[in-house]
């Protein structure tokens, strides 16, 4: 009889892990998996949503990583509300950022993070999010005058770089009597080689700019002076910021896609995020002070802001549509960002030698621009679909 009892006890409990092992496989996704063609995020617009209010925050606190530097709003007194919105796109729900599934996804691979730096920004942010799933990256290591950075993560064999460019392109900066005008020479027609010669290293590339073209420009192509930007010379024609981006952007992806060493690589277009300056601009006390979100109907989809993003994809798109072309894919944030006045640093920040700037240009960390890793890491999810 005590046999038959033990017995009986003994399926039942087996029954119950069967049970338990087959509910946790529904009630859990597996992080592994590609997107199916059945998951709403696979056909999700991604760029149109709303900030919506969200108390579970990104992950990483302003005091778990060591990476913000500047960008740790929260260590210099800016109230941290701004952590408390999250990024809904209309058709489903953005999932959070897995650094493990990220990690995996990038074993034995090499990241680069290309553009100004907004996009050293949103590398650092993704630097915080690795930082809860492995142990300190090595490096940072520095080549070619602070231009080219490195990190790489022992365990999953994988190499993230930083290569910062101005415009993309070739340009130099005016001197006159040994001082630097802040007005540049762009060389549309000829690629920045500072971190183009980089791209046979690459599996991934993450391709942004914009911000250095808001300023005095002259433009040559084939060694030709053709035109300018915010010039008022009565001889040259003043083409504005959208010419000079969509050429620059145009005249990388060209390069990426005529490399022949290059097999393989997948590109990523995060498109422009803007300034919120008012009251002025960086250098004469303009500020962001604002402390929640902008709702949809308060932004423009005409603005400047938005007619560089339109610019970058319509070249992405061109590219995209070329026979033979490489892998090229798409990180819509413009629209949201535009969305985010309270996201930035403004005075909450180390100076470092910028004392009397406020900078309404970055992005505080954690905060918005967590959402651009979260995104990048679904749109490299969708890249996994078979078709």
């Amino acid at each position: 009889m005590a046999l038959t009892s033990t017995r009986q006890l003994l399926l039942l409990l087996v029954a119950l892990a069967f049970a338990f092992f087959f509910l946790s496989l529904m009630c859990y996704p597996r992080p592994f998996m590609a997107i199916s063609r059945g998951d709403h995020l696979a056909d999700c617009d991604l760029a149109d949503g709303e900030w919506v209010r969200d108390f579970d925050g990104s992950g990483y606190t302003n005091g778990s990583c060591p990476l913000m530097l500047e960008h740790n709003c929260g260590k210099y007194g800016k109230d941290q509300d701004y952590v408390n919105w999250r990024w809904k796109p209309k058709q489903c729900q953005l999932p959070r950022f897995q650094g493990k599934v990220f990690l995996e996804m990038m074993r034995g691979k090499t990241m680069a993070f290309v553009g100004d730096s907004v996009s050293r920004n949103q590398m650092s942010s993704l630097i915080c999010f690795l930082l809860l799933n492995v142990e300190i990256p090595l490096g940072a290591k520095n080549e070619d005058e602070d231009t080219v950075k490195t990190w790489y993560f022992q365990s999953y064999d994988f190499t993230l770089m930083q290569l910062w460019t101005k415009f993309l392109v070739e340009a130099a900066e005016q001197v006159i009597n040994g001082t630097g005008t802040g007005f540049y020479d762009l060389h549309l027609d000829r690629i920045d080689m500072s971190w183009s010669g980089k791209l046979p290293l690459l599996d991934y590339l993450i391709i942004s700019d914009g911000h250095w073209f808001f300023r005095k420009l002259y433009l040559h192509e084939y060694d030709k002076l053709v035109g300018c930007v915010y010039c008022s010379e009565g001889n040259l024609t003043d083409f504005g910021i959208n010419f000079a981006i969509r050429k620059a952007f145009r005249t990388a992806f060209q390069f990426i896609n005529k490399c022949e060493e290059c097999e393989g690589l997948v590109t990523v277009v995060r498109t422009f995020a803007p300034a919120h300056f008012e009251n002025g601009t960086w250098n004469d006390g303009g500020d962001c002070s604002r402390t929640r979100p902008f709702e949809e109907g308060a932004i423009s989809l005409t603005a400047t802001e938005y007619d560089m993003r339109s610019a970058q994809v319509e070249e992405l798109e061109s590219m995209r549509s070329a026979k033979g072309g490489k892998g090229f894919g798409l990180l819509d944030v413009t629209k949201a960002m535009m969305m985010r006045p309270d996201g930035h640093p403004s005075s909450h920040r180390d100076f470092m030698g910028m004392e009397g700037f406020n900078d309404c240009v970055h992005w505080c960390l954690p905060g918005p621009v967590d959402m651009w890793n979260e995104m990048l890491l679904a749109v490299l999810k969708k890249g996994l679909i078979a078709t």
